[in-house]
């Protein structure tokens, strides 16, 4: 991998890191596009007490000088400002609070099998890393990821198309105004049609003390045709979007294209029928492989969906084995969301651009901006003549 990340941090440490490697010198980065991301990561109705505490923006430490990237490795900073109200409780120094120890597993967390592995009687250990709070270093690191690909004109779209079983059809819809819709509605569907419907869903979940999970959906237009590889498994493009995917917290399932529909249809019916432009370029009349063929982008719009299960930290909650008296018990409950669905298509959105990246960077990579550009030039020039 050319360029790739890293992060650190717990929960309700004092900050949240991630170091981004691989980055080419000679890039502009719009800094307000990125904290831009970080804000659309917090939004959404039913999100927890957490989020109007938080007021996530980066801070450069290191890779950007006068707004470029020179060739370093980009670190950026996102503070916790809820630290100040778990310092005594999580101080690298004396953490510890005898009688407040986490013992109660939540059942579809991390907690009680991250304990078992690595030998925590203090189950905070495991859920403070393990917690979605980590995402925000995520979708800076995406943020930085579609700066690179923004000057070859590749744009990202993703919006909500399901909550709680509610399913926003959106086909019809121009990309320009499924994200226009998405960016004012508190959902994020990517049309508006069902937001009152989602509001009065949301608010009976949460009396009831319950939560919701969904289906998010990406959509990135401008890919040229050729990246990723059918050579090595571990090289096709949709092998390595699907990991990054299914790395978020809660994701239980990944699809590109049609994905899962079109297992029941027939081969005439979803295979993909092969045109050219006026203009002379390849294309395909339809789009139900996702823009992807043999591990590779077709130069077709990259469509991915993910499904997100409803958050595991219930008020309400489910039994669970106390690890210390070995009783059955409630389980813990600490502070949480009823939903982060439309905060779960913007990480998607991110770790979709960061392993995208990779993939430009590896086909056309230079130490710099402007090797990259002129190795893409060449290469379109040679794609267009085909």
């Amino acid at each position: 991998m050319m360029f790739s990340f890293h992060t650190a941090g717990e929960s309700h440490g004092r900050a949240l890191v991630v170091i981004i490697h691989g980055v080419p010198a000679g890039f502009t980065v719009d800094l307000d596009a990125v904290n831009t991301d970080m804000a659309r990561r917090q939004k959404g109705y039913g999100r927890g007490g957490r989020m109007a505490i938080e007021r996530d923006r980066i801070q450069v430490v290191s890779g950007i000088r006068s707004g470029t990237t020179i060739g370093s490795p980009v670190a950026f900073l996102i503070e916790n400002r809820d630290w100040e109200n778990w310092e005594r409780y999580m101080s690298p120094e004396s953490g510890i609070d005898p009688g407040r120890e986490v013992t109660r597993p939540r059942p579809g967390h991390a907690d009680l099998v991250g304990g078992m592995k690595f030998g925590h009687r203090d189950l905070r250990n495991v859920l403070e890393r393990s917690s979605a709070r980590e995402t925000a270093a995520r979708t800076a690191a995406g943020g930085l990821a579609k700066e690179i690909l923004r000057p070859f004109r590749v744009a990202s779209h993703s919006y909500v198309v399901d909550l709680g079983g509610i399913h926003i059809d959106c086909a019809d819809v121009s990309l320009e105004k499924r994200s226009e819709n998405a960016e004012s509605s508190p959902f994020s569907t990517p049309v508006p049609d069902h937001d009152e419907e989602l509001k009065s869903l949301v608010d009976t979940t949460k009396g009831n003390g319950d939560t919701l999970g969904g289906i998010v959906e990406v959509v990135v237009e401008g890919l040229p045709p050729g990246l990723g590889e059918a050579v090595r498994w571990d090289k096709r493009l949709d092998t390595r979007i699907a990991g990054a995917i299914m790395s978020i917290p809660a994701i239980k399932g990944v699809e590109i294209g049609d994905g899962f529909e079109i297992a029941g249809r027939y081969g005439s019916e979803v295979h993909d029928e092969i045109g050219r432009t006026d203009y002379g370029r390849y294309l395909r009349k339809t789009n139900h492989m996702g823009g992807m063929e043999g591990g590779m982008t077709n130069g077709m719009p990259l469509v991915v969906r993910a499904a997100m299960k409803p958050i595991p930290t219930l008020m309400k909650p489910l039994e669970t084995v106390d690890i210390e008296t070995k009783e059955t018990v409630s389980a813990a409950a600490e502070r949480s969301d009823v939903c982060a669905v439309p905060a779960c298509a913007v990480v998607a959105e991110a770790m979709t651009a960061v392993v995208l990246t990779d993939a430009f960077l590896c086909q056309f990579g230079g130490a710099c901006k402007e090797d990259i550009e002129d190795s893409y030039r060449r290469y379109m020039e040679r794609i267009d003549s085909f």
